[in-house]
């Protein structure tokens, strides 16, 4: 039975949980971005108090490109890991698995180490000052070429960095077309060397994107998948290998997958048994909050405690991060 009420937003903040499905580009603040654009005397696309309003994802992907292009220095790109830290504790989060696609950074082109090394210092400043930990996932891009895809895979493989714990892969399906034969071969080389794989399908593409996914990409996790929903045979496959989506539902409406909440798919893949999370993807510039992923779906679908708790676990489970660190996190849930 629903609830008669949504769960208050700050018990909600109090769930211990993980996030699995947020990218560092989608963390920059309008007034950084002006003061950066400024300083750089780049022009802004639009006025900033418009600066968020985008007519779709190749817009917004668009948008994505310019705001990275002005993270130029260490300095702010560690500001920016440092910032999606205080926004994850601020979620009550634990944990998070955190994406980022070098593609997007023109001044960090060729600099694959330099670029992680500054992403690291600002998520170890910040789990220094008792914030919590992040794992970072290195995203190809859909568009790339299979050479490239391999060539991101063994600079990863020769860096061996302990901050990242998995390859993904991003990007507009829908205006790439099917990609998972092209990649094949690199996320073959990331699972075998034990990096973990996820991949972002079944948001602008349908079903035959998350089977892929499954299929040709070893996928250990998928951001989005809810497309899934429109095959009942790929659901069933979700449930039988219990492979998690990263689902971000204002993400889903603000893009134009679905037009309502109403509409949206996590309820019912999450009775069907698929195993579901609830994410922010770009959290600043889509306007998202954990807690309020959390809430708006709790009060359109009448999530009760225990619903609640059982998306938390499967945050926790589906995340990339250490053991020691998931049993923390379902110790405290327990007690939730």
């Amino acid at each position: 039975m629903p609830n008669e009420r949504p769960p208050a937003v700050d018990r909600l903040r109090t769930l211990p949980k993980a996030e699995v499905h947020a990218h560092l580009e989608g963390c920059f603040e309008p007034a950084v971005l002006e003061q950066w654009a400024t300083q750089a005397r780049v022009p802004m696309p639009r006025p900033r108090e418009h600066l968020l309003e985008f007519e779709g994802l190749a817009d917004f992907l668009h948008f994505l490109d310019w705001a990275c292009g002005l993270a130029s220095t260490r300095e702010r790109l560690a500001e920016l890991s440092y910032g999606y830290s205080r926004r994850l504790a601020d979620g009550g989060a634990g944990y998070a698995d955190v994406i980022v696609n070098p593609t997007h950074w023109r001044a960090w082109h060729g600099r694959l180490p330099d670029m992680i090394d500054a992403i690291d210092a600002g998520l170890s400043a910040a789990e220094q000052d008792g914030l919590p930990p992040v794992g970072l996932c290195v995203s190809l891009l859909r568009t790339q070429s299979s050479d490239a895809a391999i060539e991101l895979v063994d600079a990863l493989l020769a860096l061996r960095h302990p901050r990242v714990v998995a390859l993904s892969i991003d990007g507009n399906e829908a205006a790439a077309g099917r990609t998972g034969p092209r990649f094949a071969e690199a996320f073959r080389r990331a699972g075998a060397a034990g990096l973990r794989r996820t991949v972002h399908a079944g948001e602008s593409s349908g079903p035959q994107g998350v089977r892929d996914a499954i299929e040709l990409l070893g996928a250990d996790r998928i951001d989005h998948g809810v497309r899934a929903i429109e095959d009942p045979d790929l659901v069933g496959l979700l449930v039988d290998r219990q492979i998690p989506l990263g689902v971000c539902p204002t993400s889903n409406l603000k893009l134009g997958v679905y037009p309502a909440i109403e509409d949206h798919p996590i309820d019912r893949l999450r009775r069907a048994g698929v195993v579901v999370s609830v994410n922010t993807d770009d959290p600043v510039l889509l306007g998202a909050s954990l807690v309020g992923e959390y809430a708006l779906c709790s009060q359109a679908f009448g999530w009760s405690d225990d619903v609640l708790r059982t998306l938390a676990r499967n945050s926790i489970d589906a995340s990339f991060a250490n053991a020691d660190v998931k049993a923390r996190l379902a110790q405290a849930l327990s007690s939730w």
